[in-house]
């Protein structure tokens, strides 16, 4: 594994302020910063109203910074039209990949007092596995100073909004998506297989674990895989953990997360999957024409931003379609699956000191809070929106997915939204669920046997967090 080394900036200025805003249980802190992190942000705030109040001028280039071009895409096609003349929007990405767009946006967030108009960090997106580093924290501000009412958020799911607010209930984050998630599966192997491709029917054969098990002994039998690889069925056992990762400040390993390492250790033994990890070449490839997979455990994102475009014989890039006839573009269904879960979402805060708040404000208000805008995502992209009355509304219309053979999976999506917990989470998710699978992968492909894949797990876990305990 590659040493994943966390900026200690931010973390040790945000640290005393961590407290997990959506349960009872407080996130681990350090004394001595909350002084210096107040203190920062009044600087801010007071530089922020003496420029107002001397008529100065602010930067007219509003910088988000990104992780990749999910956003970037929902931006330009539903607000880059309405940025008013002069402004111009920059879009400061950094993979997430050993936890480098995390220390890029401490850093600039550190940063944000000196920095000259034109490059300060006016917006920044947030995801659930960090997401409370940052609200619990005076680098951002609360979105009724920005301009974005309790009223503008009114028809969003409940848990998008919890998640997002700080110790004291002052809302820091908006999300334009809800991330229930489905399994995804392909039609024709359902047939040959199963004997039908219909949902209902599906679901009767992977309605829980020994179902889901079963059916994956006869994939096996036929030549296909249940799922991809060692980590797709992560968050289906990630997302329904009794408990955070953290307790004070010792690391646990949840009962939930034990059953995933034993299921995809059965699994890979057994040739239910290819052996694969998440994201990887090979991963992809199974989504595509000469794939052997069944199906792949996705939230709405990941059929939008994943699956359609993988499932093309013929790219984008090179001139093809995401249409019925391009690859196995169609051959796929929805159903619930053995589990509700939800996978990501991602969230924008206004950055404190943005020089751009109106702005900030109207893309909020625009992407994550318009009926019209939002019903197009849903209809152009495939994408499960934030907002109950409209998905509610095309769940029960006739909405259509191309993608998934004209079924209408909103219905699915809006239940298991409504069943979401997101009250176990913790400051620590990202770094800790990356570490943990990682160390797992070298077990379930016979590199090193499980109490050395723990001992190599509790290690990257001290690299990133040497305020944690181990044992």
């Amino acid at each position: 594994m590659k040493k994943k080394v966390v900026s200690g900036l931010l973390c040790a200025v945000m640290a005393a302020s961590l407290v997990a805003g959506c349960s009872s249980k407080s996130a681990p802190s350090e004394s001595g910063s909350k002084t210096a992190d107040t203190t920062t942000a009044k600087e801010t705030e007071a530089k922020t109203e003496t420029q107002k109040e001397a008529g100065g001028e602010g930067g007219k280039v509003i910088n988000i910074y990104v992780w990749n071009d999910e956003f970037k895409a929902r931006y330009e096609d539903y607000y880059a039209s309405k940025l008013p003349a002069g402004y111009k929007v920059n879009f400061v990405t950094t993979p997430s990949e050993n936890n480098a767009y995390q220390n890029a946006l401490d850093e600039a967030l550190l940063n944000q007092n000196d920095a000259k108009p034109d490059d300060k960090v006016d917006m920044f997106l947030v995801e659930a596995d960090y997401i409370l580093k940052y609200v619990n924290s005076d680098y951002t501000m609360d979105l009724k100073d920005v301009g974005v009412t309790e009223q503008d958020m009114s028809k969003q799911y409940d848990y998008t909004k919890v998640i997002a607010k700080d110790s004291k209930g002052a809302q820091k984050g908006i999300s334009w998506q809800g991330c229930p998630g489905l399994y995804i599966y392909r039609r024709s192997i359902a047939k040959a297989v199963l004997g039908t491709d219909d949902p209902a029917e599906v679901q009767k054969a992977i309605n829980d674990w020994d179902s889901f098990d079963k059916t994956a002994a006869k994939m096996k039998d036929k030549g296909y895989f249940m799922l991809s690889g060692y980590d797709d069925s992560y968050r289906t056992f990630s997302n329904n953990v009794a408990a955070p990762w953290v307790n004070g400040k010792k690391i646990v390993i949840d009962p939930n997360l034990e059953k995933w390492v034993d299921q995809t250790k059965k699994y890979t033994d057994s040739g239910y999957n290819q052996k694969t990890t998440l994201w990887a070449a090979e991963w992809a490839s199974g989504q595509g024409p000469e794939g052997k997979v069944f199906g792949y455990f996705m939230p709405a994102w990941g059929v939008d931003f994943v699956l359609a475009k993988n499932s093309l014989a013929k790219a984008e890039a090179d001139g093809g379609k995401q249409e019925v006839g391009n690859g196995v573009y169609g051959d796929w269904a929805a159903t619930i699956g053995p589990e509700s879960y939800n996978w990501g979402g991602t969230w924008l805060c206004a950055a404190n000191g943005t020089d751009n708040p109106d702005i900030v404000a109207d893309i909020m208000k625009t992407i994550c809070c318009d009926d019209a805008t939002m019903k197009k995502i849903v209809e152009e992209k495939n994408d499960f929106v934030n907002n109950k009355t409209v998905m509610e509304a095309l769940a029960k219309g006739d909405y259509k997915s191309a993608f998934l053979g004209g079924q209408n999976p909103l219905q699915m999506y809006c239940d298991a939204a409504e069943k979401i917990d997101m009250s176990k989470i913790s400051p620590y998710d990202q770094g800790l669920n990356e570490s943990f699978q990682n160390a797992m992968h070298d077990y379930f492909n016979g590199t090193v046997d499980k109490d050395t894949a723990l001992k190599n797990f509790y290690t990257s876990a001290q690299e990133k967090y040497p305020e944690l305990e181990t044992q």
